[in-house]
């Protein structure tokens, strides 16, 4: 009995570590409001939407994140004309406060 006993807490310890030195959250905390993380979200959302009706940028597959209004954007396209057209599509968003292009141009 006492060997069970040894073995639940400690399995029951194991599960708790993760909170004892990460937080529960892998160690990742978000510091932005409510407000400003549903306005990246909306950022991050417009852009998608805007390149996936746009027929130079449909085509790839784009990454596109919001932090405080900076949008990243990353991928492989097939010519500075696509990469270009990202950046230019997400600086014209609302709420985007710089774009830092990421976007790679296959050779």
């Amino acid at each position: 009995m006492r060997t069970l006993l040894i073995v639940l807490l400690a399995v029951a310890l194991a599960g708790c570590s993760a909170l004892m030195v990460g937080g529960g959250s892998g160690g990742y905390q978000d510091d932005r409001s409510a407000s400003v993380a549903s306005s990246d979200a909306a950022i991050t959302s417009a852009i998608r939407n805007k390149f996936a009706a746009d027929s130079t940028l449909a085509m790839f597959n784009l990454g596109v994140q919001t932090w405080k209004g900076t949008v990243n954007l990353t991928g492989l396209v097939n010519g500075y004309a696509a990469r270009n057209r990202a950046a230019e599509l997400a600086r014209a968003t609302s709420g985007v406060v710089a774009v830092n292009n990421e976007i790679k141009v296959e050779e």
